[in-house]
């Protein structure tokens, strides 16, 4: 009886437990364990349990883990610009300058949205195996928002592009994508990099100091990590390696704290760039040690030093350079964002240790990586050589890249069981009776050491060459990650290399057949050499893992191009200012007076647009004023395409250097054969600013030109075949 007795109390303590649990009864001596308090509360008591070495093993990418708190360890590496990226196997979608070209913020959510789920589902995959390795958490150093100001730098292919409003509307929906929209949790944390002058020589980063004019500093260089601070919440900023306005970016006190934390008020943390530490006294020479380093940061405002700089920390304690309650407040940064990861809360109060391992390489995330792909494709020219028809007799694909899947990836990329090269692409195309043979016949940038060409005379009886050439990773990237380049992963010379241009200029010698210049490359690349010489060009980027379908559905018209040069290609490098000046003076299409060879937001279609009925609600507006806009577009040809309709703003009046024209709107449209659509706009106060040289941002009375069209209102994309733009002028009060 006595047994029965206690069995029946036993279990009755069971269940008083397990309605505990449920009713979420957290212990008070673990106030940081419970998750109905607040994050900050948490932290607090989290940081009252840790001894001043625990803080500082925290403070580093590889934070090492705390047994007797039960904290594991975490490394805060992480990349994702285009998939995600070092950790084996995932989606690989076009490079980042390939998902700027499609102007589609639509897309590039769902882009952003389909890698955090892959991320949470490689991260939960991780978590049950215990692998805690670098490239294996939630924390992903993406997207990078640097303004591509100059195509001789390698990391240019990392970015969104030359124009700021551009990068701001593709980096605010790929945030947004990628942090999810649950009140309470992150579904991953996304950073903003590199902050902020920082676009080459990549040669020079660890010492060069960045000096870009007030007024283009506030004008360009800014204006994209102040919206993912303010219009997406971004979780982390990355400071760079260089140094502006003489201080280390990671060590600027102007930069970390007055701008981005007391003006923009950025609530999330601060990482370093790797590395960025050392060169406080390895390359800028502004402090002696890194224990000066550590503590120079560390009162920046610098959170995380992926790098060996902040275990120093403990010496600048002991030397009075900083004190332990400034290490609380950096590292509670830190700890906030773990906590809004969910990483110390029991999972089924995650919703995102739900998302399923499935989803990694799904079909659906497979087939967007394909639609991101076709609408980044740009066509720069086609005489009516395409679309090919599939049922030709001889088909002969050429040139270096025509078989290679690694210029697919671009950098910072993960890893597919299945990329489709374009020859890939191209023969999942064409019938058994059709002849098609695969002929490299050129290297990426020498001479061949055999002088034989077998490939020109192959190609010369063809019905149709399609040649794949242009430029890969090998040639372009970061400082240490592009083996073929002599200017540590810059370009000092923008143009096709010359044995490639000798290639083409021998394929055409041989014979009449149409040639199609399929172009890679993450960069401008001047065609100047070679243009005349195809019937069509299309610049495919780095397409992503589906890069050969979606190359195949443009050049066999199941898929009309719709993609935009998100960055101006110059003629060469003589019209281009010194590679080290960060004025804007000469450069992008905001600034730049010569004419390229192919503007910024040009590019063609299987069909043609017709723009027409501009109008504005006001031709006198006061500044609180909402100036909308309407036009209409009509697809005048005989085919179904997507248009991309851009609207430019022009100050006429200017007191102050202001850009020829400025995107300030775009969208993407869809009209079948004979449609018409009407496209509506709005523009308020802040886009008709103007900065003035001191970086003073004004709005002022005067006269200004709306111009609407299929690119920007560059003379040299009429004349290469886009649509007749339309224009409007309108006064401010």
């Amino acid at each position: 009886m006595d047994k029965v007795f206690l069995m029946i109390i036993l279990s009755l303590s069971l269940v008083t437990c397990k309605n505990k649990t449920e009713q979420t009864d957290y212990p008070s001596v673990d106030l940081w364990k419970n998750p109905t308090l607040t994050a900050d509360e948490r932290v607090k008591d989290l940081l009252s349990r840790m001894t001043l070495e625990e803080k500082i093993s925290q403070m580093t990418n590889h934070s090492t883990a705390i047994e007797r708190l039960g904290i594991p360890e975490y490394d805060w590496w992480n990349e994702c610009l285009h998939g995600v990226a070092r950790a084996g196997k995932a989606t690989v979608f076009p490079q980042a300058i390939g998902l700027a070209a499609t102007f589609d913020e639509d897309l590039i959510f769902r882009v952003a949205s389909a890698i955090s789920d892959e991320a949470r589902a490689k991260y939960n995959a991780a978590q049950k195996k215990g692998n805690t390795k670098r490239y294996m958490g939630l924390t992903f150093w993406t997207p990078n928002i640097n303004i591509f100001r100059d195509p001789r730098w390698g990391r240019g292919q990392e970015t969104y592009g030359e124009d700021p409003f551009l990068t701001s509307t593709i980096g605010i929906a790929f945030v947004k994508g990628l942090q999810g929209n649950d009140p309470r949790y992150l579904k991953t944390a996304a950073c903003a990099k590199h902050y902020v002058v920082h676009s080459g020589p990549e040669a020079i980063r660890h010492e060069f100091n960045a000096e870009a004019p007030l007024k283009d500093f506030y004008e360009t260089y800014l204006p994209a990590f102040e919206d993912l601070v303010k219009k997406a919440d971004v979780e982390a900023v990355m400071c760079a390696y260089n140094r502006t306005y003489k201080l280390p970016c990671c060590g600027s006190g102007f930069l970390l704290k007055e701008l981005l934390r007391d003006n923009w008020g950025f609530d999330g943390h601060i990482v370093s760039d790797c590395g960025a530490l050392n060169d406080f006294y390895d390359g800028h020479n502004v402090v002696e040690n890194a224990a000066e380093a550590a503590a120079m940061a560390l009162k920046a405002g610098v959170n995380v030093d992926c790098g060996r700089v902040y275990p120093s920390l403990k010496e600048a304690v002991e030397k009075n350079l900083v004190t332990e309650a400034e290490i609380d407040m950096q590292l509670s940064y830190l700890l906030r964002t773990r906590f809004r990861l969910g990483m110390f809360d029991p999972p089924e109060l995650v919703p995102f240790t739900l998302i399923s391992e499935d989803v990694v390489r799904s079909d659906e995330n497979i087939s967007l990586s394909r639609e991101a792909a076709v609408k980044s494709i740009v066509m720069l020219k086609n005489n009516g050589a395409l679309p090919l028809k599939k049922d030709l007799n001889d088909i002969q694909i050429v040139g270096v890249h025509g078989n290679d899947a690694q210029v697919l990836y671009g950098n910072y990329h993960g890893l597919s069981e299945n990329a489709v090269t374009v020859v890939e692409g191209i023969m999942s195309k064409i019938g058994p009776g059709t002849k098609a043979d695969f002929r490299q016949g050129t290297l990426l940038a020498r001479e061949k050491d055999n002088p034989i060409d077998w490939t020109s005379d192959a190609a010369a009886t063809a019905d149709a060459v399609i040649a794949v050439m242009g430029i890969s990773n090998l040639i372009e990237g970061e400082e240490g990650a592009s083996i073929a380049s002599a200017h540590k992963g810059d370009r000092m010379d923008i143009k096709l290399p010359g044995n490639q241009v000798k290639f083409l200029k021998s394929l055409r010698s041989r014979g009449d057949a149409p040639i199609i210049l399929v172009v890679t490359g993450g960069s401008p690349i001047s065609l100047v050499e070679v243009e005349d010489i195809a019937d069509a060009i299309l610049f495919v980027w780095y397409p992503g893992e589906q890069g050969g379908n979606a190359v195949a559905d443009i050049i066999f018209g199941d898929a009309n191009p719709s993609g935009r040069l998100p960055v101006t290609f110059p003629k060469g490098i003589e019209q281009l200012p010194d590679y080290e000046n960060y004025s804007m003076e000469g450069r992008t299409y905001r600034y730049m007076q010569e004419e390229p060879e192919f503007a910024f937001g040009f590019g063609l279609s299987y069909t043609t647009f017709e723009y027409f009925d501009l109008i504005l609600n006001s031709e006198n507006i006061t500044p609180n004023e909402i100036l909308k806009i309407e036009v209409s577009v009509k697809n005048t040809g005989k085919r179904a395409g997507e248009e991309v309709v851009q609207l430019y703003l022009t100050d006429l009046e200017a007191s102050a250097r202001t850009p020829m024209y400025a995107l300030k709107g775009m969208k993407r449209v869809h009209l079948d054969a004979g449609e018409a659509k009407t496209i509506s706009f709005e523009l308020v106060e802040s886009d008709f600013a103007l900065v003035t040289e001191n970086g003073e941002k004004i709005t002022e009375p005067g006269s200004f030109r709306i111009t609407i069209g299929a690119a920007s209102p560059s003379p040299s994309c009429v004349k290469k075949g886009s649509a007749i733009p339309v224009s409007k002028e309108f006064t401010l009060k």
